[in-house]
Protein backbone atom coordinates (compact mmCIF):
# COMPACT_ATOMS: atom_id res chain seq x y z
CA UNK A 1 0.00 0.00 0.00
CA UNK A 2 1.44 3.75 -1.34
CA UNK A 3 1.27 6.17 1.60
CA UNK A 4 1.07 9.88 1.23
CA UNK A 5 2.83 12.13 3.98
CA UNK A 6 0.17 14.28 6.16
CA UNK A 7 -2.97 12.91 3.96
CA UNK A 8 -6.03 11.08 4.63
CA UNK A 9 -9.07 11.05 2.81
CA UNK A 10 -12.39 10.65 3.80
CA UNK A 11 -14.80 9.37 1.59
CA UNK A 12 -18.19 10.15 1.78
CA UNK A 13 -21.35 8.79 -0.08
CA UNK A 14 -24.60 9.40 0.76
CA UNK A 15 -27.21 6.56 0.44
CA UNK A 16 -30.96 5.16 0.13
CA UNK A 17 -31.94 1.68 -0.44
CA UNK A 18 -28.56 1.31 -2.81
CA UNK A 19 -27.51 -2.49 -2.23
CA UNK A 20 -27.01 -3.88 -5.87
CA UNK A 21 -24.51 0.05 -6.52
CA UNK A 22 -22.92 -0.08 -3.33
CA UNK A 23 -20.86 -3.19 -2.91
CA UNK A 24 -19.89 -2.18 -6.36
CA UNK A 25 -18.16 1.35 -5.35
CA UNK A 26 -16.90 -0.57 -1.92
CA UNK A 27 -14.97 -3.03 -3.70
CA UNK A 28 -13.56 -0.73 -5.80
CA UNK A 29 -12.29 1.16 -2.46
CA UNK A 30 -11.45 -1.80 -1.32
CA UNK A 31 -8.69 -2.69 -4.26
CA UNK A 32 -7.12 0.55 -4.13
CA UNK A 33 -3.12 0.71 -3.36
CA UNK A 34 -3.88 3.45 -0.83
CA UNK A 35 -4.69 2.62 2.58
CA UNK A 36 -4.77 6.39 4.64
CA UNK A 37 -8.60 6.89 3.72
CA UNK A 38 -12.20 6.06 5.92
CA UNK A 39 -15.35 5.36 4.30
CA UNK A 40 -18.46 7.41 5.96
CA UNK A 41 -22.25 6.58 4.71
CA UNK A 42 -24.72 9.36 5.13
CA UNK A 43 -28.25 7.20 4.78
CA UNK A 44 -31.16 8.47 4.53
CA UNK A 45 -33.39 5.79 5.90
CA UNK A 46 -32.60 2.37 3.43
CA UNK A 47 -34.88 -0.37 4.19
CA UNK A 48 -33.13 -2.70 1.80
CA UNK A 49 -29.46 -4.22 2.96
CA UNK A 50 -27.27 -0.90 2.46
CA UNK A 51 -26.69 -0.50 6.25
CA UNK A 52 -26.06 -3.96 6.63
CA UNK A 53 -23.34 -4.08 3.02
CA UNK A 54 -21.89 -0.89 4.90
CA UNK A 55 -20.91 -2.47 8.28
CA UNK A 56 -19.45 -5.58 6.55
CA UNK A 57 -17.12 -3.15 5.20
CA UNK A 58 -16.34 -1.39 8.16
CA UNK A 59 -18.00 2.06 7.22
CA UNK A 60 -18.74 4.50 9.31
CA UNK A 61 -22.42 5.03 9.29
CA UNK A 62 -24.33 8.30 10.29
CA UNK A 63 -28.01 9.83 9.62
CA UNK A 64 -28.12 11.49 6.18
CA UNK A 65 -31.00 12.82 3.89
CA UNK A 66 -31.45 14.12 0.86
CA UNK A 67 -27.44 14.19 -0.67
CA UNK A 68 -26.63 18.15 0.07
CA UNK A 69 -27.60 17.34 3.86
CA UNK A 70 -25.86 13.80 4.38
CA UNK A 71 -22.77 15.02 2.37
CA UNK A 72 -22.61 18.05 4.99
CA UNK A 73 -23.32 15.17 8.10
CA UNK A 74 -20.25 13.20 6.17
CA UNK A 75 -18.06 16.03 5.93
CA UNK A 76 -18.94 16.91 9.87
CA UNK A 77 -17.71 13.12 10.77
CA UNK A 78 -14.90 13.62 8.42
CA UNK A 79 -11.23 13.19 10.00
CA UNK A 80 -9.45 13.48 6.62
CA UNK A 81 -8.11 16.65 5.50
CA UNK A 82 -9.16 15.80 1.98
CA UNK A 83 -12.79 14.85 1.40
CA UNK A 84 -13.81 12.69 -1.56
CA UNK A 85 -17.68 12.91 -2.47
CA UNK A 86 -18.71 10.57 -4.47
CA UNK A 87 -22.49 9.04 -5.81
CA UNK A 88 -23.36 5.47 -4.35
CA UNK A 89 -23.52 4.05 -8.24
CA UNK A 90 -19.95 5.24 -8.88
CA UNK A 91 -16.74 2.53 -9.56
CA UNK A 92 -12.94 3.54 -9.27
CA UNK A 93 -10.52 2.43 -11.23
CA UNK A 94 -7.70 1.01 -9.80
CA UNK A 95 -4.89 2.92 -8.66
CA UNK A 96 -6.49 6.54 -8.99
CA UNK A 97 -5.88 7.51 -5.82
CA UNK A 98 -2.15 7.61 -5.94
CA UNK A 99 -2.62 9.60 -9.52
CA UNK A 100 -5.14 11.89 -8.28
CA UNK A 101 -3.28 12.81 -4.82
CA UNK A 102 -0.19 13.92 -6.52
CA UNK A 103 -2.53 15.65 -9.57
CA UNK A 104 -3.82 17.25 -6.99
CA UNK A 105 -0.86 18.41 -5.18
CA UNK A 106 1.51 19.47 -8.32
CA UNK A 107 -1.61 21.61 -9.73
CA UNK A 108 -2.18 23.15 -5.61
CA UNK A 109 -5.80 22.53 -6.54
CA UNK A 110 -8.52 23.11 -3.72
CA UNK A 111 -10.94 21.69 -5.51
CA UNK A 112 -11.27 19.03 -8.34
CA UNK A 113 -13.50 16.64 -10.47
CA UNK A 114 -13.79 13.97 -12.92
CA UNK A 115 -14.46 13.03 -16.31
CA UNK A 116 -17.31 10.58 -16.46
CA UNK A 117 -17.11 6.96 -18.32
CA UNK A 118 -20.54 4.59 -18.10
CA UNK A 119 -19.82 1.65 -16.25
CA UNK A 120 -22.55 -0.21 -18.07
CA UNK A 121 -21.03 -1.14 -21.74
CA UNK A 122 -22.13 0.80 -24.80
CA UNK A 123 -20.97 2.75 -27.72
CA UNK A 124 -23.76 5.40 -27.80
CA UNK A 125 -23.17 5.83 -24.16
CA UNK A 126 -19.96 6.31 -24.21
CA UNK A 127 -20.68 8.98 -27.28
CA UNK A 128 -22.83 10.52 -24.86
CA UNK A 129 -20.91 11.36 -21.81
CA UNK A 130 -17.98 12.15 -24.07
CA UNK A 131 -19.98 14.75 -25.92
CA UNK A 132 -21.91 16.10 -23.67
CA UNK A 133 -20.29 16.33 -20.57
CA UNK A 134 -17.16 15.49 -20.63
CA UNK A 135 -15.56 17.92 -23.75
CA UNK A 136 -18.05 20.40 -22.46
CA UNK A 137 -16.61 20.77 -18.90
CA UNK A 138 -13.00 20.78 -19.81
CA UNK A 139 -13.85 23.28 -22.37
CA UNK A 140 -15.41 25.75 -19.56
CA UNK A 141 -13.23 24.69 -16.83
CA UNK A 142 -11.52 28.19 -16.90
CA UNK A 143 -14.72 29.73 -16.69
CA UNK A 144 -18.02 28.12 -15.71
CA UNK A 145 -16.94 25.06 -12.78
CA UNK A 146 -18.78 22.06 -13.17
CA UNK A 147 -18.54 18.88 -10.82
CA UNK A 148 -21.10 16.06 -10.48
CA UNK A 149 -20.79 12.51 -9.17
CA UNK A 150 -16.98 12.41 -7.73
CA UNK A 151 -15.41 15.68 -5.89
CA UNK A 152 -12.08 16.09 -4.40
CA UNK A 153 -11.83 19.11 -2.08
CA UNK A 154 -9.74 20.21 0.69
CA UNK A 155 -11.70 20.19 4.15
CA UNK A 156 -10.33 23.58 5.03
CA UNK A 157 -12.17 25.04 1.86
CA UNK A 158 -15.25 22.90 1.76
CA UNK A 159 -15.56 24.52 5.82
CA UNK A 160 -15.12 28.21 4.42
CA UNK A 161 -17.65 27.60 2.07
CA UNK A 162 -20.39 26.23 5.15
CA UNK A 163 -20.51 22.98 2.77
CA UNK A 164 -23.41 22.10 0.03
CA UNK A 165 -26.26 24.68 0.27
CA UNK A 166 -28.75 22.35 0.93
CA UNK A 167 -32.00 24.85 -0.43
CA UNK A 168 -30.65 23.92 -3.76
CA UNK A 169 -32.81 21.05 -4.91
CA UNK A 170 -30.47 20.19 -7.82
CA UNK A 171 -26.89 20.77 -8.81
CA UNK A 172 -26.12 21.44 -5.65
CA UNK A 173 -22.50 20.07 -6.80
CA UNK A 174 -22.07 22.92 -10.09
CA UNK A 175 -23.03 25.25 -7.39
CA UNK A 176 -20.33 24.32 -4.87
CA UNK A 177 -17.76 23.73 -7.26
CA UNK A 178 -18.50 27.41 -8.62
CA UNK A 179 -18.32 28.92 -5.29
CA UNK A 180 -15.01 27.36 -4.26
CA UNK A 181 -13.10 28.44 -7.32
CA UNK A 182 -13.71 32.11 -5.86
CA UNK A 183 -11.32 30.62 -2.77
CA UNK A 184 -9.18 28.75 -4.60
CA UNK A 185 -7.82 26.38 -7.29
CA UNK A 186 -10.40 24.39 -9.31
CA UNK A 187 -9.74 21.50 -11.92
CA UNK A 188 -10.70 18.74 -13.73
CA UNK A 189 -8.65 15.68 -13.12
CA UNK A 190 -6.59 14.59 -16.28
CA UNK A 191 -4.61 11.27 -14.55
CA UNK A 192 -8.18 9.45 -13.73
CA UNK A 193 -11.78 8.98 -14.86
CA UNK A 194 -14.57 7.33 -12.33
CA UNK A 195 -17.18 4.86 -13.83
CA UNK A 196 -20.95 6.09 -13.36
CA UNK A 197 -24.07 4.56 -13.83
CA UNK A 198 -26.61 5.16 -16.68
CA UNK A 199 -29.36 4.00 -14.66
CA UNK A 200 -31.10 7.47 -13.99
CA UNK A 201 -30.84 8.05 -17.81
CA UNK A 202 -32.81 4.23 -18.45
CA UNK A 203 -34.91 5.16 -15.97
CA UNK A 204 -36.31 8.83 -17.02
CA UNK A 205 -34.97 8.40 -20.49
CA UNK A 206 -32.09 9.75 -22.10
CA UNK A 207 -33.86 12.82 -23.48
CA UNK A 208 -35.70 13.78 -20.80
CA UNK A 209 -32.79 13.25 -18.40
CA UNK A 210 -30.38 15.65 -20.57
CA UNK A 211 -32.72 18.39 -21.20
CA UNK A 212 -33.36 18.33 -17.43
CA UNK A 213 -29.98 19.20 -16.79
CA UNK A 214 -29.41 21.26 -19.76
CA UNK A 215 -32.57 23.67 -18.63
CA UNK A 216 -30.93 23.58 -15.06
CA UNK A 217 -27.92 24.58 -16.40
CA UNK A 218 -29.43 27.75 -17.86
CA UNK A 219 -31.39 28.97 -14.91
CA UNK A 220 -28.10 28.46 -12.98
CA UNK A 221 -26.44 31.36 -15.40
CA UNK A 222 -29.48 33.39 -16.35
CA UNK A 223 -31.54 33.06 -12.88
CA UNK A 224 -29.01 31.58 -10.52
CA UNK A 225 -29.09 27.91 -8.30
CA UNK A 226 -32.65 25.70 -8.27
CA UNK A 227 -34.07 26.28 -4.98
CA UNK A 228 -37.65 25.46 -6.29
CA UNK A 229 -38.46 21.59 -7.44
CA UNK A 230 -39.02 22.52 -10.83
CA UNK A 231 -37.56 20.26 -12.07
CA UNK A 232 -39.11 17.64 -9.77
CA UNK A 233 -35.71 15.53 -8.42
CA UNK A 234 -35.77 12.67 -6.45
CA UNK A 235 -32.91 10.96 -4.72
CA UNK A 236 -33.02 7.43 -5.53
CA UNK A 237 -36.29 6.96 -6.60
CA UNK A 238 -35.80 3.82 -8.87
CA UNK A 239 -36.64 0.91 -6.33
CA UNK A 240 -39.45 2.74 -4.93
CA UNK A 241 -41.06 3.27 -8.07
CA UNK A 242 -41.01 0.01 -9.63
CA UNK A 243 -42.41 -1.13 -6.28
CA UNK A 244 -45.09 1.59 -7.07
CA UNK A 245 -46.12 0.14 -10.85
CA UNK A 246 -45.92 -2.95 -9.69
CA UNK A 247 -48.50 -2.46 -7.03
CA UNK A 248 -50.56 -0.31 -9.83
CA UNK A 249 -50.66 -3.21 -12.18
CA UNK A 250 -51.52 -5.69 -9.47
CA UNK A 251 -54.53 -4.13 -8.27
CA UNK A 252 -55.70 -3.41 -12.08
CA UNK A 253 -55.03 -6.73 -12.81
CA UNK A 254 -57.00 -7.96 -9.98
CA UNK A 255 -59.46 -5.92 -10.62
CA UNK A 256 -60.08 -7.12 -13.98
CA UNK A 257 -59.71 -10.89 -12.73
CA UNK A 258 -62.66 -10.01 -10.08
CA UNK A 259 -65.13 -8.08 -12.75
CA UNK A 260 -64.67 -11.30 -15.33
CA UNK A 261 -65.60 -13.49 -12.20
CA UNK A 262 -68.69 -11.51 -12.19
CA UNK A 263 -69.97 -11.31 -15.02
CA UNK A 264 -69.32 -15.43 -15.73
CA UNK A 265 -71.84 -15.53 -12.41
Amino acid sequence: MVKLNSVMISIIIPTLNEEKCLPLLLKSVKKQDFDDYEVIIADAGSKDKTLEIAKNYGCKIIAGGLPAKGRNNGATAAKGNLLLFLDADVTLPPKIFTRVLEEFKQRKLNIATFCLLPSEKGEMSTFIFTFFYNLPIVFLEKILPHASMGILIKKDTFEKLNGFDENIKLAEDHDLARRAKKLGEYGILRSAKIFVSTRRFKKDGWFKTGSKYLFCEGHMILIGPVKSNIFKYKFNHYQKKTKYFSMLYNKHFIGLKWKSKVKSK
